[in-house]
């Protein structure tokens, strides 16, 4: 295999997935969780974004156009779905349903669990990561091209997943003040990026300049 294929295509999925810039919106997402809890969060995501990845490298734009969504269209339903998140992070409604069960035994609350979504959808296995798997794919046709973008995905997805494990300590370090400052920092980050992935999805349909 080309090595520099293999460094191309780790690049690529690093930039684009960005597991350095991950860490602090896992510890917005995961704000008051026990490390344990934690580690449940992050392994399910990444796992999630692995298989989501591994669908998508395999069967590339046939898996979305055999249930008929363009990738203009689930850019742009990602997007939505994403200012949702960034809304809830900026009035800090996440943690106020947090401290709405604060009385409760330290009782695990599925239904605020954001390992799924935005976590693994659509910040991790977003389109720009599964665009980025589709091409690469592309360049390489075959098992083997395809088992050796596969691995380069789950190298990263490792990265992602360790730095995920320091959010514990990263949160130590900010301080209660300093994680509601971040919070609310990424919020209005995550809100542009959402923006963004609307953006993009109008002008796949031709909608915007």
């Amino acid at each position: 295999m080309d090595t520099g294929f293999l460094i191309t295509a780790f690049v690529t999925l690093v930039v684009i997935i960005d597991p350095v810039g991950m860490t602090p919106l896992f510890v917005a997402l995961t704000q008051g969780m026990t490390n344990a809890r934690r580690r449940a969060i992050a392994l399910r995501a990444c796992i999630t974004s692995a298989l989501i990845l591994v669908v998508f490298a395999a069967f590339g734009e046939a898996v979305l156009g055999f249930i008929g969504i363009s990738m203009p269209a689930f850019r742009i339903a990602g997007g939505i779905l994403l200012f949702l998140t960034a809304l809830d992070m900026l009035f800090e409604r996440r943690s106020k349903r947090r401290k709405s069960q604060a009385d409760e035994a330290e009782e695990e609350d599925d239904s605020d669990d954001p390992s799924i979504f935005p976590l693994a959808i659509p910040l991790i296995a977003g389109p720009g990561a599964i665009a980025s798997v589709i091409l690469l794919a592309g360049q390489r046709p075959g098992l083997e091209g395809l088992a050796w973008v596969i691995g380069v995905m789950l190298s990263v997805l490792v990265i992602v997943f360790v730095l995920f494990l320091t959010a514990g300590l990263l949160e130590k370090a900010l301080g209660r003040t300093g994680i509601n400052v971040v919070t609310r920092l990424l919020g209005m980050l995550l809100a542009a990026l959402a923006v963004q992935f609307v953006l993009d999805g109008l002008r796949g349909f031709g909608l915007a300049a």
